[in-house]
């Protein structure tokens, strides 16, 4: 070993007990080095000692690390390795061996400690005794123009916590598995005879593994502590990233091996369960996103190597994960490429369909291979196969649900060729489970657009020759004269995605043109730019990240030079400049601070528009409830008026024509806002905007209430009075707040502070039609079912039932809302006498299988529930407010409560108790819940005085006139005439 600037202890100059010492690798890092070191130099501990390990740098690393040595004499110590070890265990180690703090971090030569982290971890550690303390990791962008930084499992970090045992949050072994954002007693190392393993990756895994299972206690703190500086474009890609080379998979395997035994060793066998998870949907979805990208040799050593570690994994795990991760793992390891392939596709593209799927027995399957387990009928096929059809089951993702136009489909490329400027382009489309009938009329066009955003007004379309129906693909074949129809302008438009329109009898759905195959499309086709031809006159095909085909244009040679200086010199940074300028004044310009202050400042000084009424019903979400009620009342009576509807989401699909129709939160609304005359929606508008005096606020709300609202709820309780005053200010915009019953004054009125003069004592518009309904039917002595039962597919023989519970926190990112009870079984159970509709939360969705179409339907995609519960023969809720409204009805109710004492006393709290009130049975359990729906005559003799009753209290002024009462009260100077 060579060594500068090493003492011994006691020597002049020298620290004889430094508190930490901070470990720094360097390889062939010679420029970022002094920001390393210089980062442990700053640090608020003073007392704290670096040691330079060099990694035998065939740069001028070594000489930088002596360098600093001597201009810090006291504090900084340099060695270097006799011959370079092609990773980071054998500097670290050497380190370790070197340091003499009582305390020890590792840091990399091109990342930096935070300026407090040695004082904040030092502290923990002697206030705690923890052998180990972990703080937070920052991902530093450093090559990013807007300073972008990611923090490392901040969810680890949200406080300072002490763990007695790693086993008492497995998430920090399995997610936190870095050993630089840490600081080890350098005795617990010693004792422990803790190492990093030598000549292989990923050190760290198995490193912070057993340090997390050998400390007696770990101690977590908040502080950010290390900053994990990212190059983005970096030349030379780290080891970690190389995996294009499989000795980087086979390392990486290797190392979890080691951590397994390790864990099984140690008996922490649940941790390893833990593990399994994340294997499953981080590891492994790392290198199967490469896949496509890899040729044949190394795909088939791939599978060879995880076979062997997939077999090792806890079936249980693989329903942990989301389906598609499961799906990719299980085809890895039965090395079923063409199946494997397209799945990785929907992986690395989440929304994608790319397999034709299969339905059995009412169940959707990514693919009919495997179900059956293998040939022969040994009881391990048997279970392979249950095995498969549990994995490979996707009726949840609710594919068979979906229409055409709703789909992104995968369309391989199978064909690409170049000839005299024209390049010929075939491809599949996939045609999940028939969604593209055989005798559908087919037609396609290609779309070349510019990626950079602000170029995007160039759109270059071709038509498509070819479309053939072939079952499971749409096959599609094209020539496009690239030479004559593509004209970009040569310089900002570098790169041209391609896309497919594919028109299913007048339905557009697009998709993206996949490369599944490295090496399909190359070369090189002649183009003419608007600008110049002098900069570029070509372009060539390229893969997107994401795999699909892309063209890029090449510029010139000759010309290569003059181009980057001028992107380099005065006028490239001037035309840079104001390009950045003008995207961010267009940032600024649709920010929602700047949008709030439109409607302050600008819009609001606007004159009121008299006749100006906007309506908005869930957050622009549905064109339903009372303002619907009020508005069609409006139009019925023939009002001259300015109608403006608000929405939300995709599009306005299914709002009135005869309005204006504008985008919640756009520049539009907040004028149309602004400038109203009343105001009239049934939850609330953006909290943050003022309500003009001469703006009359109509709140029609969305229901009476069974679970506590407003300040009644435990956590506005808790609010600072600032955030009270905030939150009542939003309140106190309403001018007339609608009242169905004295049990909403109660509850609704009071927990919002409402003044007696804004109660409107009129009932729900919407329930006007429920009202109407009952006595039609008492008057005629027979229900009319209408036209909605016909377009539903009901037959006539058939009572409805509608199942319509309230919303649900819990379901991820998709909200997806599992029914509580088996629905198939419910189905095989009554679907000889019963049509279930089913009706989720609008916050909420549902997704049924296949095998009970016809007998259970999703009706959750219509915007108005009311005629719905005219529809019904009888309501199945939980706690949902729909119970006061059906209730107008006097048909009989049930109410699954299944998780009464959850929902009651782990939420918010109930105005009343349920079990006590309701004017149906109450099932607990889903048996409970088939006996009480064994017959609804029953029923509805049963509980007749209850329903009564319960429409007595809760919906006292519902008389079926007040969407009228509220045009009259407000809107009939507007009448014609």
């Amino acid at each position: 070993m060579n060594e500068e600037s090493l003492r011994a202890p006691g020597a002049p100059g020298v620290l004889s007990a430094p508190d930490v010492s901070v470990v720094v690798i360097v390889y062939n890092d010679e420029a970022r080095l002094p920001t390393a070191v210089r980062s442990v130099l700053e640090q608020t501990l003073r007392n704290v000692e670096v040691v330079i390990v060099d990694d035998r740098s065939t740069d001028g690393s070594y000489d930088v690390a002596r360098g600093l040595a001597a201009a810090h004499p006291s504090r900084v110590r340099a060695f270097q390795l006799e011959r370079n070890s092609g990773g980071c265990g054998a500097p670290r180690n050497h380190g370790i061996a070197q340091a003499r703090g009582t305390y020890l971090l590792f840091l990399d030569s091109d990342d930096v400690l935070e300026r407090n982290a040695c004082r904040n971890m030092l502290e923990a550690a002697e206030t705690t005794g923890a052998d180990l303390v972990s703080g937070m990791c920052v991902r530093v962008h450093v090559d990013s123009r807007s300073g972008k930084e990611v923090k490392w499992y901040p969810w680890l970090y949200a406080g300072t916590r002490t763990l007695e045992s790693i086993s008492e949050l497995p998430d920090l072994l399995v997610f936190d598995t870095l050993s630089t954002n840490k600081c080890y007693r350098r005795e617990f190392l010693a004792e422990q005879g803790l190492a990093f393993p030598v000549g292989i990756h990923y050190e760290d895994l198995l490193f912070s593994a057993q340090a997390y299972a050998a400390a007696r206690r770990i101690t977590l703190i908040p502080n950010r502590v290390y900053d994990w500086n990212v190059v983005d474009k970096a030349a030379t890609k780290s080891i970690s990233n190389r995996r294009a080379e499989i000795a980087n998979f086979a390392h990486r395997m290797e190392i979890h091996r080691r951590v397994d035994q390790l864990l099984a060793d140690k008996g922490l066998l649940e941790l390893k369960f833990h593990k399994d998870v994340k294997f499953l949907k981080h590891d492994l979805v790392l290198h199967l996103r490469d896949l496509p990208f890899r040729d044949a040799s190394y795909r088939e050593e791939f599978a060879a190597i995880a076979r062997d570690y997939l077999e090792s994994i806890d079936r249980a795990a693989f329903d942990e994960v989301e389906p598609i991760h499961a799906i990719c793992a299980y085809l890895l390891q039965k090395s079923d490429w063409d199946n494997l392939l397209p799945a990785v596709d929907t992986l690395t593209n989440r929304d994608k369909i790319s397999s034709p799927m299969v339905e059995r027995d009412g169940r959707i399957y990514w693919c009919v291979e495997h179900l059956d387990g293998h040939l022969g009928d040994d009881l391990d096929g048997h279970r392979d196969g249950d095995f498969a059809r549990h994995v490979l089951d996707v009726t949840d993702l609710g594919y068979h649900a979906k229409p055409v136009e709703k789909m992104f489909l995968r369309n391989v490329l199978t064909t690409y060729e170049e000839d005299a400027g024209t390049v010929r382009l075939a491809g599949s489309i996939t045609n999940p489970l028939g969604v593209v009938p055989p005798g559908a009329r087919l037609t396609g066009e290609l779309e070349f657009a510019a990626r950079r955003k602000g170029v995007r007004f160039q759109i270059f379309r071709f038509p498509v020759a070819t479309l053939r129906h072939e079952g499971e693909a749409i096959a599609w074949e094209a020539s496009v004269d690239l030479a004559r129809g593509l004209r970009p302008l040569g310089i900002v438009d570098a790169v041209w995605d391609v896309r497919l329109h594919l028109d299913v009898d007048g339905v557009r759905t697009t998709t993206r043109l996949t490369a599944s195959e490295p090496g399909l499309a190359d070369g090189q086709l002649p183009v003419r730019p608007r600008l110049t031809r002098l900069v570029a006159d070509h372009v060539t095909p390229e893969i997107s990240s994401r795999g699909h085909l892309s063209f890029r244009i090449v510029t010139r040679e000759k010309v290569d030079a003059l181009v980057e200086k001028g992107v380099r010199g005065a006028p490239g940074r001037f035309a840079k400049s104001g390009y950045r300028k003008a995207k961010a004044v267009r940032r600024k310009l649709t920010s929602g601070d700047t949008k709030i202050r439109l409607y302050h400042e600008v819009f609001s000084r606007l004159p009121v528009k008299k006749g100006l009424v906007v309506f908005e019903s869930h957050l622009g979400r549905q064109y339903s409830d009372s303002p619907k009620a009020i508005y069609e009342e409006m139009r019925r009576q023939g009002l001259d008026f300015e109608a403006v509807w608000s929405y939300t989401g995709s599009g306005p699909s299914g709002f009135p024509a005869d309005a204006t129709l504008v985008r919640r939160w756009s520049l539009p609304y907040l004028k149309a806002l602004a400038q109203a005359e009343f105001w009239v929606d049934n939850q609330s508008y953006p909290l943050k905007l003022t309500k003009r005096p001469e703006t009359t606020y109509i709140q029609t709300w969305h229901g009476s209430a069974l679970k506590r609202m407003g300040f009644d709820e435990p956590e506005w309780k808790l609010r600072s009075r600032p955030e009270q005053a905030e939150q009542q200010r939003t309140l106190d915009r309403f001018d007339r707040f609608l009242i169905r019953s004295e049990h909403d004054v109660r509850t609704l009125a009071r927990a919002f502070r409402l003044k007696e003069k804004t109660l409107l004592r009129v009932g729900y518009p919407r329930n006007d039609a429920l009202v109407q309904a009952r006595r039609r039917e008492e008057e005629v002595g027979h229900r009319e079912r209408g036209s909605l039962a016909a377009a539903l597919g009901i037959p006539g023989d058939k009572a409805v039932l509608l199942y319509a519970p309230t919303f649900r926190q819990h379901g991820g990112r998709q909200q997806r809302f599992e029914l509580p009870f088996d629905v198939e079984r419910f189905a095989d159970t009554f679907g000889d006498r019963y049509v279930l509709l089913v009706r989720s939360h609008y916050l909420n969705h549902v997704v049924l299988p296949p095998s009970v179409r016809g007998r259970v339907i999703d009706v959750s995609a219509h915007h108005d529930v009311t005629p719905l519960l005219a529809l019904a023969d009888g309501l199945i809720t939980d706690y949902s407010s729909v119970m006061f409204d059906y209730a107008l009805l006097g048909r009989p109710m049930f109410f699954f409560a299944y998780d009464y004492e959850e929902y009651v006393h782990e939420g918010r709290g109930t105005y009343f108790d349920l079990l006590e009130r309701a004017p149906g049975p109450v099932a607990r359990t889903e048996e409970e819940l088939h006996t009480a729906l064994a017959s609804l005559d029953e029923q509805a003799v049963k509980y007749a005085e209850a329903r009564e009753g319960f429409v007595a209290e809760f919906g006292e002024y519902d008389k079926g006139n007040a969407a009228q009462s509220i045009v009259d009260q407000f809107f009939a100077q507007w009448r014609r005439g």
